[in-house]
């Protein structure tokens, strides 16, 4: 169980708020709402009270004997902020201190994550940008915001992340704490990386396709763990059915070719690009403009018995990205492998190594039930160094942590 400070903004997401807080305090965590006094005027100290089993103030002049302003900060091991307004985020960024929230803010020496929820306008602000960014260069963690429907009729960038997902990334940043002993920084924080995600989809005709078993969790735990850990992070996503990861921009896609010049475009400016996304290696050499009939075929006499279907090879993304790499941009890749009578399917991990080219290529075993669809995953991750580092099987979660931890170790 953590002791998670909840600090709550002024705006009108404050009640998404309260179901973050429920996700939080379900999954048996101790957490003290510490709201704003404009968050009041939204969702009020009864209700965070009822949620939470704690005391709700956002004064420092309550409960003064016990010092909360100082001994909240000190004795937690999260504080998240949900929404966070521009001028908290202004506040926070300046060292302001004249609520209790803010002054927990700069007591705490915890992991803190920022989770902003304003207009469009307000974010895109010089003014916000910079305090954005001041934050980041500390290591403090500020989720990128949502894009979709805002206050009244408006839409775009500055929707709060779905709770789910809020509370998913607190969860990751207090296991990390756990599994490494020493508090977890925000070590990609500054870094803009790129994570694509899911299996791309091949048209054959207007209803069918060729596609793989991916389902996109292994690039879905990527992206929402380098969120996690302070980064701009843009997800390619090829056709999965999984909610989006707080914080992250997501841009989908479907064919090979599609998430080519995506990713392409996206990595123009990252510092670090996993490519996780199974890519088909190739896709029908024609499509048809109509739905192939079922005795219709290419296959001369024995018209009932089998279709002929060309393919042609699709462009080794892995490899294109290789090529076209800025300098000191880390790159990696991706690799199922299966095992014949003779090759192992790490030995050929380390064949594919050698051909693309890329810094750091996570290999795992895939069949039965392995890697594809699951939850957990297994892997080696080889690195162009020589390097080989084991993952044993468990949480895909864990997985992604190791890669970013490998990644940012060279991106240092």
């Amino acid at each position: 169980m953590a002791r998670i400070v909840l600090g709550v903004g002024g705006g009108i997401a404050a009640y998404k708020a309260c179901d973050l807080l429920r996700r939080l305090t379900e999954a048996g965590h101790s957490v003290r709402v510490a709201p704003t006094q404009s968050a009041l005027n939204f969702v009020g100290v009864a209700t965070w009270a009822a949620l939470s089993g704690q005391p709700v103030t956002g004064s420092v002049f309550d409960d003064v004997d016990q010092v909360p302003h100082v001994r909240l900060g000190q004795e937690a091991d999260l504080v998240v902020v949900a929404p966070a307004t521009a001028n908290l985020l202004a506040k926070a960024a300046h060292g302001f201190a004249d609520d209790l929230l803010t002054n927990v803010l700069l007591t705490a020496r915890c992991p803190v994550l920022f989770a902003p929820a304003m207009h469009t306008e307000m974010w895109e602000h010089p003014a916000t940008a910079a305090n954005v960014a001041l934050l980041r260069q500390r290591g403090v963690t500020v989720l990128e915001p949502a894009v979709g429907r805002l206050t009244g009729v408006d839409t775009g960038k500055g929707r709060l992340p779905d709770p789910e997902q809020l509370a998913n990334t607190c969860e990751h940043l207090i296991s990390r704490g756990s599994q490494t002993g020493t508090l977890p920084i925000a070590d990609l924080a500054g870094r803009r990386v790129v994570v694509s995600a899911g299996g791309t989809r091949e048209a054959l005709d207007p209803v069918r396709y060729l596609g793989n078993r991916s389902s996109g969790r292994q690039g879905y735990a990527l992206a929402a763990a380098a969120a996690g850990r302070g980064a701009q992070v843009v997800l390619v996503s090829a056709n999965v059915d999984l909610p989006d990861p707080a914080g992250v921009e997501v841009r989908r896609v479907t064919s090979a070719a599609e998430l080519r010049e995506v990713v392409t475009a996206a990595s123009a400016e990252a510092d670090a690009v996993v490519m996780a996304a199974a890519v088909a290696d190739f896709r029908p050499a024609v499509v048809s403009a109509h739905k192939i009939k079922k005795d219709q075929s290419n296959a001369g006499d024995a018209a009932d018995d089998y279709y002929t279907l060309r393919l042609t090879r699709n462009p080794d993304v892995l490899v294109d990205l290789v090529t076209a790499r800025r300098r000191g941009q880390v790159i990696v890749g991706f690799g199922a492998e299966t095992g014949d009578d003779s090759t192992s399917w790490l030995e050929f991990g380390r064949r594919k190594l050698a051909v693309k080219g890329c810094d750091l290529l996570v290999v795992n075993e895939v069949g039965d039930g392995l890697a594809f669809g699951t939850a957990d995953n297994a892997a080696v991750i080889l690195g162009s160094d020589g390097s080989e580092t084991q993952v044993e099987k468990g949480p895909k979660q864990v997985l992604a942590d190791v890669v970013w931890d490998l990644v940012a170790a060279r991106l240092t």
